[in-house]
């Protein structure tokens, strides 16, 4: 498997602003529809882009690629293009999407707690 090119594995680049609520820096970073389904997705290992897509679930093939922009750009996921024919391109989470990890367990729970019907819960 020879790697042509590995891209934005940079620690997270999104700094917090002078007066600026570091929760709202947070969400700015991982906020949205889609970045915490990608991030959720993302934590099982890495993926491919129409594998992301499928495992995603509804979201159109520009939005995708927006969003793993974004998430490269802000260092929590790094593109790797592998040399071969047809081209793979495989995205991962860095060190810091990654730690995203118990964040996003948290979130889980939470909506398993105080977002599914009683009657889903119990059969959960």
């Amino acid at each position: 498997m020879d790697t042509a090119s590995s891209l934005h594995q940079n620690p997270i680049r999104r700094g917090v602003r002078d007066g600026e609520c570091v929760v709202d820096a947070a969400l700015d970073v991982i906020g949205g529809k889609w970045k915490g389904m990608i991030v959720h997705q993302l934590l099982k290992g890495p993926l491919r882009f129409n594998t992301l897509r499928r495992e995603v679930g509804d979201i159109t093939q520009r939005m995708l690629t927006k969003q793993l922009r974004e998430l490269e750009d802000d260092g929590l996921v790094s593109r790797t293009v592998y040399a071969e024919v047809p081209p793979r391109v495989e995205y991962r989470l860095t060190p810091g999407g990654a730690a995203l990890g118990p964040v996003i367990a948290a979130l889980r729970a939470w909506g398993e707690d105080h977002l599914r019907a009683p009657a889903t819960r119990e059969a959960a």
